[in-house]
């Protein structure tokens, strides 16, 4: 089945407008995602490896849950859905804590432009790490990582295992991630 997102304009404004998934990535058409960032209280980051037939970046590591706000469709219902999609884990709204948008524009080939508004959120992993089941189709595997080795490997720039956001992407998400951890 067919996946329809929202069209938004340059400043991430919602335009009214629909389209398959296929079509936005076809025009470099922006769109919004959410991108969740898993944590535990003892310092530990969700993350998954891509699945190795994913169209973009396959087999690395990247964000505990990411994927496409379908049109019509809330931020946080379209969060909760990828969450309970990709981990098989089910949690509420309010559990959810947005620290940013991120735009994010990058060309794979003429006819994929991949023009996103990715919405930032972190939540407490309240769960074990057993009970997750992930998503064949669209996850390899998942892991708890040390958040503190994580900074580490964005800070000397040599994170070539990871999907390649921005440095300053990852390091905002380290920030708020350490602020949760030790708060």
């Amino acid at each position: 089945m067919e996946e329809f997102v929202d069209i938004l304009d340059v400043h991430g404004n919602y335009t009214g407008k629909t389209c398959s998934k296929a079509h936005a990535h076809l025009n470099g058409y922006f769109h919004p995602t959410a991108h969740i960032w898993f944590y535990t209280k003892n310092g530990e980051i969700l993350i998954q490896k891509r699945a190795y037939n994913k169209d973009t970046f396959p087999g690395l590591w990247d964000i505990s849950v990411a994927g496409h706000i379908s049109a019509g469709e809330s931020l946080e219902t379209g969060a909760l859905r990828e969450i309970q999609e990709e981990i098989g884990l089910h949690i509420h709204k309010e559990e959810l804590r947005k620290i940013g948008v991120f735009k994010k524009e990058h060309q794979f080939s003429e006819k994929f432009i991949d023009a996103e508004f990715n919405h930032i959120y972190i939540a407490e992993l309240k769960v074990s790490f057993e009970s997750l089941s992930r998503q064949i189709e669209e996850v390899e595997a998942l892991k708890l990582f040390p958040i503190k080795e994580f900074e580490t490997i964005i800070n000397s720039n040599d994170y070539q295992e990871f999907v390649p956001h921005p440095k300053t992407y990852y390091l905002h998400v380290i920030n708020h991630l350490k602020e949760a951890i030790n708060s």
